[in-house]
């Protein structure tokens, strides 16, 4: 697409902004952008009627077009998310955008399976549930879109989307640029992602109910989670994350700081696989924060400063909201603590109990816990992880740790001796989700996980062994 049917599109999705100030009150604001949660489902539901008859192939030039020509508004919707969203950094979401463009699989990922001896063939086959459902959240919105949108398409769905309200504007202008990339593309039915102009509770309890949604993949905290599991149908389901990183004596410290550095500063942390605490073998732990300091972490040692650090960033125990991925210099300058220059990340001692080292905070501070050996930080690892079944990063050189490392602490995501992201497929081998669904047991979903198994058995014949 070249840079006048960009400008095109923009034009075309501002107007329609400006229209539905307008006009609050019509059916259909157009681009998949409906007036309330009903109309969204509607609307996926009679184009997936349609895009059902489609084929493996039509899917697969669909897909290739979104990926090609969504490229092109990736700087854009990730400054538009930092803008609206107050969180992370945009240099960063950039990045995560990408990964979900170009690293989400298509209809690639919908393998056949068959069976066939005496008695004839058996072939187990992907397809379509039809209408998704999905709930987004505020730290990944855009490429959750990107992701989930992908991997519903490639299945044969269609999906209505229903964002947190702290990204409903940068979520509804994106579902508007795909629906116009896909009308770009002719004679593929309209609506195939929709969303509500609305946000809220009464969205999701809608979407949760509704006959016409198939399936949930719901991308939130527990208590929304919870919700949709009681909703009676199928749910993939991404709870919460809150990573602890093990770092024993016969890790390269050098690398293992620099690693924790650049994959907890990742967009100020807010990716639910980011290391959120650092357990790491005493003889070595001066050593390693000597290192992460190099690395840019700013190191706070003051116990009247940790008082004034934790009164910020914590209300009643709790994460404070205000300051989920925010920078460092923002939390620093709110505490009043005294620094100087651009710090990457926040670390500061602490002991297990503390609620920095128990809360996912999301934020750009990570506690340092000293541990006496390798089998006390592993029984504390699995403790902060809370049987989240998210995420845990090691750092060591001896193999038995590693093994036994990855088979107790049952993650979906396990990483050795790298940044966190890299579990994602960012800077690592694998395609990428943004869904981890750890709580159902799918891990990182793809299309395949938007699919349903069926078998087609034909008894009797097509076996030539």
């Amino acid at each position: 697409m070249d840079r006048k049917n960009i400008e095109n599109i923009v034009k075309k999705v501002l107007e329609k902004l400006e229209t539905e100030q307008k006009t609050a009150k019509t059916e259909e604001l157009g681009l998949g952008v409906c007036s309330n949660m009903e109309i969204a489902i509607e609307k996926a539901s009679s184009a997936q009627k349609h895009y059902e008859k489609y084929s493996l192939n039509q899917r697969e030039k669909l897909i290739n077009h979104l990926r090609r020509e969504l490229t092109n508004f990736v700087e854009e919707i990730s400054e538009m998310t930092v803008s609206e969203t107050g969180m992370g950094k945009v240099k960063d979401k950039i990045k995560t955008n990408l990964l979900a463009i170009e690293k989400t699989p298509g209809v690639e990922d919908l393998s056949t399976q068959a069976f066939t001896g005496d008695n004839g063939l058996t072939l187990i086959e992907l397809s379509a549930f039809g209408v998704v459902g999905s709930v987004t959240p505020v730290t990944n919105p855009t490429e959750t879109i990107i992701n989930n949108t992908i991997s519903a398409l490639a299945a044969g769905n269609s999906i209505v989307f229903s964002p947190h309200p702290n990204a409903l504007k940068v979520s509804k202008y994106l579902v508007r640029v795909i629906n116009e990339i896909i009308e770009d593309l002719k004679d593929y039915p309209k609506n195939l992602v929709t969303i509500s102009k609305t946000s809220g509770k009464n969205d999701v309890e809608e979407l949760f109910n509704h006959v016409d949604v198939d399936l949930l993949v719901v991308t939130g905290g527990t208590e929304i989670v919870n919700k949709a599991l009681r909703s009676g149908k199928k749910v993939i389901g991404a709870g919460a994350g809150n990573p602890p990183v093990i770092v024993d004596e016969s890790a390269n410290i050098v690398k293992a700081a620099k690693d924790i550095v650049s994959g907890a500063s990742f967009d100020n942390n807010l990716l639910c696989v980011s290391e959120k605490s650092v357990l790491v073998i005493d003889d070595v732990t001066d050593y390693l924060t000597f290192c992460m300091q190099k690395e840019g972490a700013i190191q706070i040692e003051n116990a009247s400063d940790i008082e004034k650090l934790q009164k910020c960033i914590l209300k009643d125990g709790k994460p404070n909201e205000n300051y989920v991925g925010k920078s460092p210099a923002v939390i620093l300058k709110n505490a009043g603590i005294q620094f100087e220059g651009n710090p990457k990340l926040i670390i500061v001692e602490t002991d297990i109990l503390h609620p920095f080292v128990q809360e996912e905070l999301l934020m750009p501070v990570v506690p340092i816990v000293r541990q006496k050996d390798f089998d006390t930080a592993l029984k504390n690892a699995i403790q902060v992880e809370g049987k989240r079944n998210n995420t845990a990063i090691i750092h060591s050189q001896n193999v038995s740790r590693l093994s036994e490392a990855a088979k107790k602490i049952k993650t979906t995501i396990f990483v050795k001796n790298a940044p966190s992201y890299v579990g994602l497929g960012f800077e690592g081998e694998g395609y990428v989700g943004f869904t981890i669904a750890g709580r159902t047991g799918e891990g990182i979903v793809s299309a395949k996980d938007f699919a349903r198994r069926r078998r087609c058995v034909l008894s009797g014949s097509f076996s030539i062994r």
